[in-house]
């Protein structure tokens, strides 16, 4: 029960946190999606945060992530929307096709085509049903910054054609981790980058509306920048356990 009760304690500070994020944004705390980033952690957490009214969770290693949600009770399952948020091998993707609802990190054509295979073969033996949502993962980061995760800016407009000439695959929007070294102001500014990039691909895309940013540390940046999805990890699940 005691770590029942510590979750629920974070998770009402991280909802309050939004609360307040959104209060100075002058924006709805209904606009924001919060994933709670529960990598590392078991599936009991899950369980209970989901009983606290978590509807998204992310993951972010594949064999861990599947074994986890494999592990949860079928009505928590239903009710849960998994999304993969780590960097992804083309090699796995097509097994995270197959139990994930959203993957986070597409950052490349070959990705794509694993995706669209994994999903493909998930759907037509019955263990997913429809497409499966993706995000456009953008590199933020400029001079020594640049090359950490993501495609750069100018590759998105291909990227997001290979999606959405997919069947199996839904082009829901973008996402983006912020550069190091950055203060509060410069978060906010790669943060409104990513939303103003977003913007664009939506023109031309109308159903790509995610925004994916900020995190435990940054949450209010992407918040006044914009953002609608915020994935939270170690605020609402404390310090991350030994790796097994």
């Amino acid at each position: 029960m005691a770590r029942e009760e510590e979750l629920t304690a974070r998770l009402a500070e991280v909802r309050r946190r939004v609360e307040r994020a959104c209060g100075t944004a002058g924006r709805s705390a209904d606009e924001l999606t919060l994933v709670a980033v529960t990598k590392f952690f078991p599936a009991d957490d899950v369980e209970a945060l989901a009983a606290h009214g978590v509807g998204d969770i992310g993951e972010s290693r594949d064999q861990e992530a599947g074994e986890k949600v494999g592990a949860l009770a079928p009505a928590t399952r239903a009710g849960l929307r998994v999304h993969f948020v780590g960097q992804l091998q083309t090699n796995k993707a097509k097994r995270v096709a197959r139990y994930a609802d959203v993957v986070q990190s597409v950052d490349r054509a070959r990705l794509v085509r694993s995706l669209e295979t994994g999903r493909a073969e998930a759907v037509a033996a019955r263990a997913a049903t429809g497409p499966l949502d993706v995000l456009l993962q953008v590199d933020l980061g400029e001079g020594e910054d640049a090359g950490r995760g993501g495609a750069v800016p100018g590759e998105l407009d291909a990227l997001a054609e290979a999606v959405a000439a997919a069947e199996h695959l839904t082009l829901r929007g973008v996402m983006a981790i912020a550069p190091p070294q950055l203060d509060e102001d410069g978060t906010f500014e790669a943060f409104r980058r990513l939303v103003e990039i977003g913007g664009r691909l939506r023109h031309i895309h109308p159903a790509a509306t995610w925004v994916s940013a900020g995190m435990s540390g940054d949450l209010e940046a992407a918040v006044a920048a914009g953002a609608t999805h915020l994935r939270v990890g170690s605020a609402i699940l404390g310090s991350r356990p030994a790796q097994r």
